[in-house]
């Protein structure tokens, strides 16, 4: 049996300014890098054991994942298959702005958003694959997987054998804990933000003080 622990990086200024990133090595934001320590003190304090830590090789996926080694005495392995999904020529564009050089684009992703690759990247059914070839080299155990938002999506969409856009649906905080079973494809839990609403928690009391 393996158990994935799937987490999507910490926050980066794209995140905030709602760019396309895809693979494109953008660093965490200061919000980010605290995100990623408020994790890392998250599942220090886990009872459970951990018999692997991978990253995706982008450095905000590899800051993420950095601190977790340090507080679970685990080597970081980090590897280009789970790299968020490739958007080509949208990298470093904004919704709005990839709506009016790409609509050809855009119409055909609205029709059939798994199997539209992005100009000149890929789709997610290509993210799907590569995603699939990782998890076959995993031993059976507990792993950390620092990944993204596309990655989480598409395991999902596969351990659920989602219709449609469904999978296009999650809400995938920055730092969340999806987990899921294999070979079962039980889902354990989805976008677990916890550690980030104790933070959120502990600055609201001290901005009153």
């Amino acid at each position: 049996m393996k158990e994935l622990w799937l987490i999507r990086h910490g926050e980066t200024e794209w995140n905030v300014k709602k760019r396309f990133q895809g693979h494109l090595d953008v660093p965490l934001s200061p919000a980010g890098i605290g995100q990623a320590f408020r994790l890392a003190q998250r599942l220090s304090r886990s009872q459970l054991p951990f018999h692997g830590l991978y990253a995706s090789d982008l450095r905000r996926a590899r800051e993420t994942a950095e601190p977790l080694a340090a507080v679970l005495g685990l080597p970081l392995e980090t590897t280009p298959l789970l790299r968020e999904i490739d958007v080509g020529a949208l990298a470093g564009l904004s919704r709005e702005e990839a709506e009016v050089r790409y609509p050809e684009f855009i119409r055909a992703a609205q029709r059939d958003p798994w199997h539209t690759p992005r100009p000149g990247g890929e789709s997610m059914a290509d993210l799907a694959r590569r995603l699939e070839a990782f998890l076959e080299t995993l031993p059976p155990g507990r792993h950390l997987l620092v990944t993204h938002g596309g990655v989480i999506r598409a395991a999902l969409k596969m351990a659920l054998d989602l219709e449609g856009d469904a999978w296009r649906r999650f809400h995938i905080p920055n730092t969340s804990i999806t987990r899921i079973l294999l070979p079962e494809r039980e889902v354990l839990a989805v976008s677990d933000s916890a550690h980030l609403e104790t933070w959120a928690d502990w600055l609201s009391d001290e901005s009153v003080k």
